[in-house]
């Protein structure tokens, strides 16, 4: 695949999910962005459940993974660490598992519960191990220096704002929604340079 078809890859990781949580959540007068979770509305007791865990967790999550192949392909070379590339996989591969096993609000120590939020909370991690291993590859390639920047303010975004319901507990549930933000913001810059970039391996 060119790294143009990787690139849109990523691009629809972000559209699909964004999409689908916008026509979901308003399918639903009573849920509320700011008390309620994303995760909700897959939920085990969720109208359109499967509708919400499949094109808001499984196939971002898939798309995410192949887009993760291509970035590693073309911004790295045949000596940097595969980390990037495994961690970056995994954290797809994580959320499209938490899309399989629905949240379970009413039994959180249920084995589907448990299994959802080993699925999201992994994938978080993932994320942060690849976000914070690939600028070691990005300095050494000239076309990929200036994204290092405001993907690492995307990273750092993501960390603080998951102490947002500490800050304010009236409205928990803002924090996880600049969470995913910040986190597609950064697939989406990413992918922005990959989609310039059409030589592979062509550090200069």
């Amino acid at each position: 695949m060119s790294n143009k078809g990787f690139a849109l890859s990523g691009y629809a990781s972000a559209f699909l999910l964004a999409t689908t949580y916008f026509i979901m959540a308003n399918m639903r007068p009573e849920y509320s962005f700011r008390y309620k979770a994303i995760s909700e509305l897959g939920s085990v007791d969720a109208p359109h459940l499967w509708y919400w865990n499949i094109f808001g967790y499984v196939i971002p999550g898939v798309l995410i993974a192949g887009f993760a192949f291509g970035l590693y392909k073309y911004s790295s070379d045949a000596s940097d660490s595969k980390t990037p590339l495994y961690s970056l996989i995994l954290s797809g591969l994580l959320m499209s598992f938490s899309g399989i096993f629905p949240a379970d609000m009413e039994n959180r120590q249920s084995t589907t519960a448990l299994l959802h939020m080993t699925g999201s909370f992994g994938s978080f991690l993932s994320f942060l191990v690849a976000a914070f291993t690939y600028p070691k590859i990005w300095r050494k390639n000239g076309k990929w220096k200036a994204i290092i920047r405001p993907a690492g303010i995307c990273v750092w975004a993501t960390i603080i704002f998951g102490f947002w319901p500490m800050i304010f507990p009236h409205i928990p549930s803002v924090g996880q929604r600049l969470i995913f933000l910040f986190y597609f913001l950064w697939i989406i810059i990413a992918a922005t340079q990959l989609w310039k970039n059409g030589e592979n391996n062509s550090h200069k």
